[in-house]
């Protein structure tokens, strides 16, 4: 067998981000920022961090600001110079050069099936790993850099799996699997049950915003029929490549952070900031003093 690499990387990002508005009338949900840094960009500094060159970014209507976000700025970085701010002008020089990055437009927002459908033909005919901006994993190995050795080990596709106890596990896919002897992070999957009532869950085990998948998987959207609202849904495509390949769950070592909540978005800040060296001291002691 040809030991296939991940080159490439998929970030669904034409949504509209209704949870967050007023703020992403304007706004792309995915440039909020968590303390100084746009949700999008711990997405692909993780991807880069795995071994990624290609990010892919899936966009809608009113969505430039990433663009901008990832492409030089000579007059921000001329003022930067002129001012002697290097560690800035340097910050702002690395966006530009995190990685090649591409955008292809999803013109309606017709679910993570037809999201990733989209990048059929920028993804080619090798394996790819998709990062969902509003998951932000906070982990010492990145997310995806996991997955990515995992996906080398099996050369099969690879989810992300929380362990998520009690009723919550109806607000998640979830997978009916079997653990992969010698390696207690992975699991073999069986198949996929979307939001199952707590009682009929098959596992604890839920489905989160990070995958590798093989290119069979665009053969398997287009062949799903469409859901509520005429969504193409990325569980029923897998569900179906299970027929043909296996597909392994794997748990993840890390915190994830759901910033696409407002409750998990101000979590997520408080927790990153904490562990920030500038920011971290100042404001655990600020949040002593908070009245509670």
């Amino acid at each position: 067998m040809i030991q296939q690499k991940i080159r490439k990387a998929v970030f669904p990002a034409a949504g509209m981000g209704t949870r967050f508005l007023p703020a992403t009338k304007s706004i792309p949900k995915e440039m909020l920022c968590l303390v100084d840094k746009p949700l999008i960009q711990y997405g692909v500094e993780e991807a880069v961090a795995a071994g990624c060159t290609e990010i892919i970014i899936v966009t809608g209507r009113d969505k430039a600001a990433m663009e901008d976000h990832f492409d030089s700025s000579p007059e921000l970085e001329a003022a930067l110079a002129a001012k002697g701010k290097q560690a800035l002008l340097e910050t702002v020089r690395s966006l530009s050069k995190l990685a090649k990055i591409v955008y292809t437009r999803q013109a309606e927002p017709l679910g993570l099936g037809h999201a990733i459908l989209m990048a059929k033909e920028l993804v080619g005919d090798e394996p790819f790993c998709v990062l969902l901006p509003d998951d932000i994993i906070d982990s010492t190995v990145p997310c995806m850099k996991q997955m990515v050795e995992a996906f080398e080990a099996t050369q099969a596709s690879i989810l992300a799996s929380e362990v998520i106890e009690g009723p919550a596990i109806s607000n998640y896919g979830c997978l009916d699997c079997t653990p992969v002897a010698g390696n207690p992070r992975l699991m073999e999957v069986k198949r996929l049950v979307e939001k199952p009532k707590f009682e009929d869950a098959p596992s604890a085990n839920a489905i989160t915003g990070r995958y590798v998948l093989t290119p069979r998987i665009f053969q398997m959207i287009e062949g799903v029929k469409p859901g509520a609202g005429g969504e193409l849904q990325l569980t029923d495509a897998i569900q179906a490549l299970l027929q043909h390949e296996k597909v392994y769950g794997y748990r993840f070592e890390g915190t994830r952070h759901d910033a696409g909540d407002k409750l998990g978005f101000l979590k997520a800040t408080v927790e990153l900031a904490l562990k920030r060296r500038d920011l971290g001291p100042a404001f655990r002691e600020w949040l002593k003093n908070v009245p509670l």
